[in-house]
């Protein structure tokens, strides 16, 4: 399983991967990493990838996915902000263990006005670089900064519950 994201990173949609070890399930607390001093958390909308594809064109990508799940994506903003200064690497300031939250995956399709972009175009552009597969995920960031998270604090949103610990 493959977890392909949309985010915004210095005014710029960018394409990310992130392992299956970044999957945090719903009802599962967030552990903050000992090492992150300043974690933001992003809304976005996760999509569950139902058929084999590649090269898909944007019209036909609403065939190509079965299921939609609100999300909370955790970044370490220390470290995309140090990585951002020095031109380093900001992978790991994103794709780090239990750093994508995702909600009950339901068939109704959500509000998708405000995200960074339209799943279809999300399924075209991640289609031309690899072969999407049953059960990859895919999911997109609203537009906006994030929020500061910190201990005990909890999002929710309709199909996802998150403790931060």
């Amino acid at each position: 399983m493959k977890i392909i994201g949309f985010i915004g990173i210095d005014d710029r949609v960018e394409m990310v991967l992130k392992g299956d070890s970044c999957l945090l399930n719903n009802r599962k607390p967030f552990f903050l990493p000992p090492q992150c001093k300043k974690m933001h958390v992003n809304p976005c909308i996760v999509l569950r990838i139902s058929r084999l594809g590649k090269h898909i064109a944007p019209k036909f990508a609403h065939r190509y996915y079965d299921g939609f799940a609100p999300g909370a994506d955790f970044t370490d903003a220390e470290l995309l902000q140090e990585a951002r200064k020095t031109g380093g690497a900001w992978t790991q300031a994103i794709a780090f263990d239990y750093s994508l939250a995702v909600g009950e995956m339901s068939s109704e399709e959500p509000a998708v006005a405000g995200l960074l972009v339209a799943p279809e175009e999300a399924i075209a552009r991640a289609s031309q670089v690899m072969t999407l597969r049953q059960g990859d995920l895919i999911y997109i960031q609203y537009q906006g900064e994030g929020r500061l998270v910190q201990q005990e604090d909890v999002i929710e949103a309709e199909g996802l519950y998150c403790k931060i610990k």
